[in-house]
């Protein structure tokens, strides 16, 4: 039986959700995040208001929410040339991926959190990557996830477990299940609470836009990320709560 886990945690709505699903699933959970100098670099400052804000707000979580990890990755945004770590507009690549797309990020991201992991006894990799409504990475595919879970286990000898909760769901099932964790926290009305959380102080603009504010929450609304943040929110906003 695995209790413990690691979060790949940016402070965004995804990882927010998965963390609130890691908290709500395992005895001790840690979170892990990544300096590559990337743009929307507001996100290392807006993950630990997050941290905060779950260890004030969701007491029973609190308890079970241990050591915060932040690795400098400068050499990714040295050799990377897109619209996450260049100050370039976003636009679609012949290849048919947008230029938000870093190569190799996501397996860096989970190789490095696999060597955390090893050291700290930890036996569960969550990361919030998702093949059902995304930008089309091929880093955030169930075959890569599948591809890395095997590597990382043999490569390391310990079996590692990663888990995806997101990956067969849309934001507004993402939105819809951050609400459900938040009613089984034990805090009265920690749906809402944990909507709103997220809503306020969760950032997942590709801009690093914290000045716009709308009903999801901040950013400048243009861009990729903020876009799929808007429609999922807007789906469930409408939907009757379970």
């Amino acid at each position: 039986m695995h209790t413990t886990a690691l979060v790949l945690f940016s402070g965004g709505q995804d990882s927010t959700t998965c963390l609130a699903l890691a908290l709500s699933k395992y005895e001790r959970v840690e979170t892990i995040a990544f300096d590559y100098r990337q743009r929307h670099l507001v996100e290392l400052d807006a993950r630990l208001v997050v941290l905060n804000e779950i260890r004030a707000k969701f007491p029973h979580w609190a308890e079970k929410l241990g050591e915060d990890h932040l690795l400098d990755l400068a050499v990714l945004g040295e050799v990377s040339d897109t619209s996450l770590t260049r100050d370039t507009a976003f636009k679609m690549e012949q290849g048919g991926l947008p230029n938000t797309f870093v190569p190799g990020r996501n397996l860096l991201f989970l190789t490095l959190a696999a060597a955390v992991a090893y050291r700290r006894d930890l036996q569960v990799l969550v990361t919030g990557v998702c093949e059902a409504d995304f930008s089309g990475y091929p880093d955030c595919r169930d075959d890569t996830m599948k591809a890395m879970q095997l590597a990382l286990s043999l490569g390391m000898d310990k079996r590692f477990l990663i888990e995806t909760p997101l990956m067969w769901i849309d934001k507004a099932a993402t939105w819809s299940l951050a609400h459900e964790l938040g009613e089984k926290s034990g805090v009265a009305g920690g749906g809402d609470a944990l909507v709103d959380l997220i809503i306020e102080h969760t950032h997942t603009c590709y801009m690093g836009d914290r000045e716009h504010r709308h009903a999801w929450g901040y950013g400048c609304g243009e861009c990729p990320a903020c876009q799929l943040r808007a429609r999922g929110y807007a789906r469930f906003a409408v939907a009757p709560r379970v």
